[in-house]
């Protein structure tokens, strides 16, 4: 049996290892043990209560230094086999050099440093794209962060004729770099919100006197779809189940008062996708990206995950996709619901690292919808908290009614946890304390629509039921978490728009 691990702190780690372990295949017979390196406390006792068959490897901390150590002492002693790093940060840091280096490289999936810029700077993703010809915005510009008056002709003149802006911190910053300007009297707001969000780190990369670059893009209208491609050092490429991402804290359109977050929730399939939807992605993104990648010498096993606006006609079918940008590992939370739906992950872990992707598809689970939705720490506590994703109350108890979850099938996976056995077991550690997961079979009969919705009711009964709380200090009987009500509700949307 081949150990797979997936490296990191976040849900998405430990759900694919959950996966990797316990999903069946109809086609692929081999089995695989899903582990988890490093992980966060709250894991290991939740998959204990919960008896899930995943295995961790602990880390003597979060740097890139222990995460390392941990993996060549595991591949040394082949306790794994394979392993894939989830944060982009690892990426950033070296990790797949450092491996490499040791005489593992065929058994870590990510790009080296030299790589990792399609991520981690926005500006020069941007310059490859057009390299490679890749769609992205109608317009888009490097200008100096300090320079407002550029910023401000830039603004006007895309809001003229493109009917907004948006002004992007070009480098990793969590997926919360993007802000929205719409109108005229935003600009100044939306830029000064930026510049203090992010002047520390522009000071932190090049000094108060060195260039600050920014990029602002047009906006970009359509429909917003995410593809997560797994890629092996050959160029065969296999493109998971599509994902809607929900990234703005509360519902209605993104602003000032309603920033892009981390993500508050995503669901699998995206409603509007299609196989000719796929296609498209394939050859116009996935094949120019990966072209453009091995002729630049950085191409290896690799996950790229595109975010996209998409143009339809009426009858659904897609006419245009431009790349917004392109990540460099899986997405947080869409990786979620999309892991759900796939039957062989480990083996298609294992084509990705042995160079026969063309030889293993996604086994997908296509009678089904899945959706995730975050748990995040909500307002108040002794200073007043504004709550996710500002200041956050810490350290409150977190309480689950796992019968209950386990009877209405709906999976909860830790996240800003921690566990405390001589403290009150499990407390919240802030900002996105948890996931709540299920999915759903569509039978025979029944419109996707009416299903999705069943699910999405499902899901925030638990929640207003208290199934899964964190309990406020001020209010032993409340629940300080908060959640966005309307994951899942465009499966009903999509049937209406398109009957």
């Amino acid at each position: 049996m081949k150990k797979i691990a997936f490296a990191g702190t976040d849900g998405r780690t430990l759900l694919s290892a959950l996966v990797t372990s316990t999903a069946v295949s109809d086609i692929y017979p081999d089995k695989f043990q899903g582990m988890v390196i490093r992980g966060t406390p709250s894991m290991p006792k939740l998959a204990e209560i919960m008896n899930w068959p995943v295995e961790f490897v602990p880390t003597a901390s979060n740097s890139v230094e222990d995460y390392t150590d941990a993996i060549l002492t595991a591949l040394k002693e082949q306790t794994i086999d394979y392993v894939m790093p989830m944060p982009e940060a690892l990426l950033f840091e070296g990790l797949v050099d450092a491996v490499e280096q040791a005489g593992f490289g065929d058994r870590i999936i990510g790009l080296t440093r030299a790589g990792a810029f399609i991520e981690a700077d926005k500006l020069a993703c941007k310059k490859l794209c057009r390299e490679a010809g890749i769609p992205v915005a109608a317009a888009w510009s490097e200008v100096e962060a300090k320079d407002y008056p550029a910023i401000l002709a830039t603004c006007l003149d895309y809001i003229h004729h493109h009917g907004g802006a948006v002004l992007k911190y070009p480098y990793s910053a969590g997926g919360k770099g993007a802000r929205l300007i719409l109108n005229s009297w935003e600009i100044r707001e939306v830029y000064d919100t930026l510049i203090s969000d992010y002047k520390d780190s522009y000071k932190k990369m090049s000094g108060s006197h060195g260039p600050w670059p920014l990029l602002i893009e047009s906006l970009m209208s359509g429909v917003e779809i995410s593809f997560t491609i797994l890629v092996d050092k050959n160029g065969h490429f296999q493109i998971l189940p599509t994902a809607m991402d929900y990234p703005e804290r509360f519902e209605g359109p993104g602003g000032i008062k309603n920033p892009i977050t981390g993500g508050m929730g995503a669901v699998s399939p995206h409603p509007l996708e299609t196989q000719q939807l796929i296609e498209m992605a394939g050859e116009t993104i996935a094949q120019p990206l990966i072209s453009e990648m091995k002729q630049r010498g950085i191409l290896r096993p690799c996950v790229l995950y595109p975010g996209c606006f998409v143009s339809l006609d009426s009858s659904r079918r897609p006419t245009t996709i431009r790349v917004c940008e392109i990540n460099i590992r899986p997405g947080e939370p869409e990786a979620q619901p999309v892991i759900r739906r796939v039957r062989n992950l480990g083996a298609l872990v294992e084509a990705t690292l042995a160079g026969n992707l063309d030889e293993v598809a996604p086994e997908v689970r296509s009678d089904q919808l899945s959706i995730c939705c975050a748990l995040v720490t909500g307002p108040g506590g002794p200073d007043g908290q504004k709550g996710y994703p500002w200041s956050c109350t810490r350290g409150e108890p977190v309480e689950i009614d796992i019968k209950y979850m386990k009877r209405k099938g709906i999976q909860v996976i830790p996240s800003a946890m921690m566990w405390s056995p001589e403290n009150d077991g499990f407390k919240s550690d802030g900002t996105r304390v948890a996931f709540i997961n299920a999915n759903v079979t569509i039978k025979a009969g029944q419109q996707r629509g009416e299903v999705g919705e069943r699910l999405r009711q499902k899901m925030l009964a638990a929640f207003d039921n208290g199934k899964i709380r964190v309990i406020p200090r001020e209010a032993p009987d409340g629940n300080r978490l908060d959640l966005r009500r309307d994951i899942g509700i465009h499966f009903l949307k999509a049937e209406k728009i398109f009957p």
